[in-house]
């Protein structure tokens, strides 16, 4: 009855994102990914995938559901049809805990032979397991700073722009509040301002997202942001969504936001910014990359055309490509932007530098809240507004705010996902 119902799920998940039913033959590969799902970057996918000369290789997307359904019917029913899937880091817990997947350790090795990956990265494909590499580092998208070339004389002395420590930030950014009486930081606190909380102030500070929300070192980083940073941000950040927009206006000199969101100030103005790393605080460069993996199953019917069509899609021209028409950034060395627009060129190599920077520490999205993933950052945001808007007692405040989070994870029984320690039950909150 077990397999019954194993291979009616197949049947029907094969039907919901494509109906490829057919077994891959020799020299054919089935390529599944919860990326480029969309008809316009599907069909983009689809031609970077088929220019591999290794075989027949085929890119269908899907979402995150009916993969996870597709594989797990497969695995049940004892043969599958899925030779390469790709998808982000939060799809994998799941296919790690159900034992889905290849030990990708050697063919690690051998790429690495060739190219350099980011260590933080290589170790999120480990899913916290000590020599097991459940996924291998495919593409990224993050956030960063940008600044003005106007706002580089008032850098502080002795300062390097590509490894600035937060305390750093905060003194460039009151050098230029003393010389021009205004405010020039600029943070989108009408856009994604939880995600600057989430995995930029609070890893660099605590070490931590989550664990550490209501600690010692938290009420040091609020203090920190509320009397050291915030006077020198510019007043209308409440109102800013997308910063390229004050960027390019000459509102402010220097901002923090996605790389999609600052894209416009770097391609209409590329000789009039320069993109770097987010800074560093005392447990180390709190940054957040949308990481994607690429992992093969074990009922995968080519494993060895997977493993060559996985060395293909990590190679610097196909990762290149993949900056262009899909906007992803690479995550190997070696990719060659001289022939990209400028505007690329300068986030390229901003992204490259905040990843392999020797203190990186990665903070992923939050992994297991389901729906109420917006739940985290309205928690975030409510610290903010408390702590820093209406004067409220820090304490105080992480410790409620810290209540409700710890509610959150309880109900969902989300694990501890990094940069806090791996958890068995529901990550807890200190």
């Amino acid at each position: 009855m077990k397999k019954l119902r194993a291979l009616l799920v197949l049947g029907l998940v094969l039907s919901f994102v494509g109906g490829f039913v057919a077994q891959a033959q020799e020299n054919q590969v089935t390529f599944l990914s919860t990326q480029f799902n969309t008809v316009d970057e599907a069909e983009k996918a689809s031609a970077i995938v088929s220019a591999w000369e290794g075989g027949q290789a085929t890119f269908t997307g899907t979402e995150e559901g009916p993969m996870i359904e597709l594989l797990t019917a497969e695995a049940e029913a004892g043969s599958g049809t899925v030779d390469l899937i790709g998808a982000l880091h939060g799809t994998f817990p799941t296919l790690a805990q159900q034992d889905l997947l290849f030990d990708l350790s050697p063919l690690l090795e051998e790429i690495l032979l060739d190219y350099e990956l980011p260590p933080a990265y290589i170790e999120l494909g480990k899913m916290g397991s000590d020599n097991y590499q459940y996924y291998i580092p495919w593409m990224q998208a993050t956030y960063i700073m940008a600044a003005h070339v106007d706002a580089l004389q008032y850098l502080p002395e002795g300062s390097d722009i590509n490894a600035l420590t937060w305390e750093e930030l905060a003194q460039w950014a009151k050098n230029m509040y003393d010389a021009t009486g205004q405010r020039l930081l600029g943070l989108p606190v009408d856009g994604l301002m939880h995600r600057f909380l989430e995995g930029y102030l609070y890893p660099s500070f605590t070490g931590g997202m989550v664990t550490n929300f209501r600690s010692e070192e938290a009420v040091a980083m609020w203090e920190f942001f509320r009397d050291e940073l915030w006077p020198y941000v510019n007043e209308q950040s409440i109102t800013y969504a997308f910063m390229q927009e004050p960027l390019l206006a000459g509102e402010v000199l220097v901002a923090f936001d996605h790389t999609a969101r600052l894209r416009d100030a770097f391609e209409q103005e590329p000789d009039n910014f320069v993109a770097f790393p987010a800074p560093a605080g005392p447990a180390g460069r709190g940054f957040m990359p949308v990481i994607a993996g690429l992992a093969i199953p074990f009922t995968a019917p080519n494993p060895d055309g997977a493993e060559e069509l996985l060395r293909y899609m990590l190679t610097p021209e196909v990762q290149g490509q993949v900056l262009i028409e899909l906007g992803f950034f690479p995550v190997v060395s070696g990719v060659d932007t001289n022939d990209m627009p400028e505007f690329v060129q300068l986030q390229s190599a901003a992204v490259e530098a905040q990843a392999n920077s020797e203190d990186a520490l990665p903070a992923l999205l939050p992994v297991g809240l389901g729906d109420r993933g917006g739940e985290i950052n309205e928690i975030y945001r409510n610290a903010l507004t408390r702590i820093v808007f209406d004067g409220e007692d820090i304490q105080t405040v992480l410790d409620e705010e810290g209540a409700a989070l710890q509610t959150l994870l309880d109900e969902t029984g989300a694990a501890c996902w990094p940069p806090d320690p791996p958890s068995e039950g529901p990550c807890q909150v200190k």
